[in-house]
């Protein structure tokens, strides 16, 4: 019977990622050492796992266990050299999260997507793994005063859909609504409500988190979504940063911040209704604004670069 994609996936993990005794994996899994083994042998084989020498260990197994253990998640830490610059840092992270996607997303699945530039960065790194009667939808609507986001959320959750054989649903929606009043009636519209529908029934979500400043800027900080009078309203109220456009204070809290209720994305409350929520985090300026995502409850799997996560573990 050959290895299941998920088998080998939990195998390696386990070993290279929470350093993991081979006895322990095999209890783990029920199954025997020389079957673990082999599933070790295999990611290293088809690529899944990438061996390189470093002159220091690797602080990646302690670091995952320890935001484990603190935020109740499963954490994958990628080592990258502390020298790397912050792109490099993002393209190791969007790599390690687009083979995790590859092999939790399959056939009859519904995968939600956030855009952003970690999710940019994602796509350019997706695995081809056809699948039969599957779904991408769009989390947030992409539309501003500037542009329709069309071309750049809608190419973006297309490269997804044809990486899978799935069946796109776009969120053709502003960014954030001028008036809360319209979002209310927009989402009584049938052609929006289908692709809520659609969001409610999402087996994944895939997102990452916005900073409000610093870093490789944030989609939605750097491409005009917000006006003079909404970032002022944003300080005041002390957000750290966003989660699929809604915005979220240090501690996690968002319901009394008045720019969420023109917000399109889907709140904590209603992205905790989806079974995997899958987190994509590169860069120190992420810092703040992951650990109120972490707070708010929105996270079960988190994929972090090293350094990010040292900071994230220094701030405990």
């Amino acid at each position: 019977m050959p290895d299941r994609e998920q088998d080998v996936l939990r195998a390696a993990s386990m070993y290279y990622l929470q350093d993991m005794k081979m006895e322990a994996i095999a209890k783990h899994l029920r199954t025997s050492r020389s079957t673990v083994s082999r599933l070790v042998k295999k990611a290293r084989e088809t690529g899944l796992v990438e061996i390189s020498l470093r002159p220091t260990r690797s602080r990646a197994p302690g670091l995952g266990q320890h935001l484990a253990s603190a935020y109740g998640i499963d954490a994958y830490v990628v080592p990258v050299p502390d020298s790397a610059a912050q792109v490099d840092r993002l393209d190791q992270v969007a790599l390690t999260t687009a083979r995790l996607l590859g092999s939790w997303f399959d056939s009859d699945m519904v995968l939600g997507l956030a855009w952003g530039t970690t999710l940019a960065a994602i796509a350019r790194h997706l695995p081809r793994k056809p699948t039969r009667g599957s779904a991408v939808v769009q989390l947030n609507g992409a539309a501003n005063t500037r542009t329709s986001g069309v071309h750049y959320a809608g190419d973006l959750i297309a490269g997804f859909g044809t990486a899978f054989d799935a069946h796109v649903h776009h969120f053709p929606v502003p960014a954030f609504f001028d008036y809360a009043e319209t979002k209310q009636a927009m989402w009584r519209e049938r052609s929006v409500r289908r692709v809520l529908d659609v969001q409610q029934r999402a087996d994944v979500a895939l997102f990452s988190v916005g900073a409000v400043s610093g870093g490789v800027p944030s989609h939605v900080y750097s491409a005009g979504y917000l006006d003079p009078e909404d970032v002022a309203v944003l300080e005041a109220e002390r957000v750290v940063g966003d989660v699929c456009t809604v915005f979220l204070r240090g501690d996690g809290t968002y319901s009394d911040i008045a720019l969420n209720e023109r917000a399109t994305g889907p709140t904590p409350t209603e992205l905790r209704r989806i079974p995997r929520r899958v987190c994509a985090v590169a860069g120190y300026n992420k810092v703040a604004p992951l650990r109120a995502a972490l707070r708010a409850g929105v996270v079960t799997d988190l994929v972090v670069d090293e350094m990010t996560a040292v900071r994230l573990v220094e701030d405990l």
